[in-house]
């Protein structure tokens, strides 16, 4: 199965529970209504524990900004957990590597007690510390990046990543997964295409196979400094094209979900800024400095987190608000129309591919 549209619904490992339904349902009903206050609580919550990392991919924009290192407090998590349970699902990933936040495994321990999903993206290479916890309290999904099918090609793209010890861990919790008849994790690699690793796509689709993992999801790489304009998939269509065509017939044989982004040209977008963007609705996002911002794709603040300020009163802030009515208009604002998140962006603009230049990540503060 190939899917290309982000939806603006989310993972559905689990059934919802009444609460969690409600809320949905009328978050939706106020999305497509054009509600700026809302009565309905967001359906994630996005935690960015932490910028650090413990790898230097070569192109990461953590090497074109000035990323002070920050880190969640968990004052901040405890004061969202009565939310837990209403909405669909806690996501923890942002700029850095969260399962290096000291309290990690607090963190899945703590959302288990709720009826929320859990779910995580990683570079992987912790998988063997977490194996326990991720059964032990029950995670739903985790996304796993790998840039390359062999090892010289991740490994050198991904500085400091092990693609044979990624793909040894994973191939125990599969194995964990199998043998207790366990419906979770659900578990998907996310590559990032650019012209250096472009002709392995077909390889990821049998390594996805090979490992046991539900789904490859692509991406295009966007290139944050000049030394990455080259290696991005900008004016490359007849390569795409045939790759992505290739790298399908194979997923459709093996039985892979392949989740592809739009090639240039193609998207439904047009000549529109980005596709549209409901993550004012959906979405409340936490940066690990303690700033909400309204994803993790923009320089944009637009409060500091108060465990004393009441959630609804900051979930319709003034900027929510705005967000919300003008972020699919002309009027949107200014970092909207350069909008580079991988689910909304328009792959047809340039601007998506290279933000070299640009102010693309916030001013971290300490």
């Amino acid at each position: 199965m190939i899917i290309r549209a982000k939806n603006k619904t989310l993972f559905t490992g689990k059934p919802l529970t009444d609460t969690q339904r409600a809320n949905s349902e009328l978050n939706m009903q106020e999305l497509e209504s054009g509600v700026l206050e809302l009565k309905s609580l967001p359906r994630r919550i996005v935690l960015e524990l932490t910028n650090a990392c413990n790898l230097s991919c070569t192109m990461c924009g953590r090497n074109a900004a000035d990323f002070k290192l920050t880190r969640l407090n968990m004052d901040w998590f405890f004061a969202l957990e009565p939310l837990f349970d209403t909405i669909e699902e806690v996501t923890l990933m942002g700029w850095g590597e969260p399962t290096i936040h000291p309290q990690f495994i607090k963190i899945l321990e703590t959302i288990s007690h709720h009826t929320a999903r859990k779910y995580f993206c990683t570079n992987g290479m912790r998988l063997d510390l977490l194996t326990d916890a991720i059964f032990k309290y029950a995670v739903d999904v985790f996304a796993v990046s790998v840039d390359g099918a062999v090892p010289e090609t991740n490994n050198t793209i991904r500085k400091g990543s092990d693609l044979e010890k990624i793909n040894r861990d994973l191939k125990k919790i599969i194995e964990i997964k199998k043998v207790n008849n366990y419906s979770f994790p659900y578990i998907n690699y996310v590559f990032c295409a650019m012209r250096s690793n472009l002709h392995e796509l077909v390889n990821m689709v049998e390594m996805t196979a090979d490992v046991g993992l539900e789904e490859l999801k692509v991406v295009h790489l966007t290139a944050f400094d000049e030394r990455f304009v080259s290696e991005t998939l900008w004016d490359c269509q007849s390569e795409i094209t045939e790759m992505f065509g290739l790298a399908a017939k194979r997923a459709d044989e093996l039985g892979v979900l392949l989740k592809l982004p739009y090639i240039q040209g193609e998207d439904p977008a047009g000549d529109m800024p980005h596709r549209e963007c409901y993550v004012a609705y959906r979405d409340f996002y936490l940066g690990s400095d303690g700033f909400v911002r309204p994803c993790m794709s923009t320089p944009d603040k637009f409060s500091l987190f108060s465990t004393e300020q009441d959630f609804m009163d900051l979930w319709n802030s003034e900027q929510y608000r705005t967000y919300r009515k003008t972020v699919n208009t002309p009027e949107m604002h200014g970092s909207c129309r350069d909008c580079y998140q991988s689910s909304h962006c328009n792959w047809n603009k340039k601007g998506s591919y290279i933000q070299a230049g640009k102010l693309f990540a916030p001013e971290w503060e300490n």
